[in-house]
């Protein structure tokens, strides 16, 4: 037991020792040399100044960006009002062409109406003739 006792005493003595070397490292790491301020804080602004710069930079390149891309976009969009103009162009075109046609597609739908009718006089004519071959064949035979 006494030489338990004697191990706690002399762990006991060995830890304020460990506590002064710890103080005297903190006071150290407190007051550092103005000459390693001065490099910090030069250290410190350039890489804030690359840091920002890198920032300001992918700003940038994003407003080319979408700059290139309005640029684009805006020619696409001459290039399909283009097209919307020449179609207007031709669909005007096309119908000046129908009304053009339009009498004569007229009297198309009249001698059409007129072969229909003609035909149905003729099947009634056909039908009659029938009937009329019919009743002299009838009459021959008496």
């Amino acid at each position: 037991m006494a030489a338990a006792a004697e191990g706690v005493s002399a762990t006991r003595r060995e830890e304020p020792a460990r506590d002064d070397a710890a103080v005297e490292t903190a006071e150290e790491a407190k007051e550092p040399a103005e000459a390693d301020i001065t490099e910090l804080c030069r250290d410190m602004f350039s890489k804030m100044a690359t840091y920002l710069t890198g920032e300001l930079t992918a700003t940038s390149e994003d407003y080319k960006l979408l700059e290139n891309m309005n640029k684009l976009t805006s020619l696409k969009y001459l290039e399909m009002k283009d097209i919307a103009i020449n179609i207007s162009r031709n669909l005007k075109d096309l119908n000046q062409k129908y009304a053009g046609l339009q009498p004569y597609l007229d009297q198309i739908n009249v001698i059409e109406e007129q072969v229909a009718a003609l035909e149905q006089a003729a099947y009634k004519l056909d039908a009659y003739s029938k009937k009329l071959e019919a009743k002299y064949k009838k009459l021959e035979k008496r």
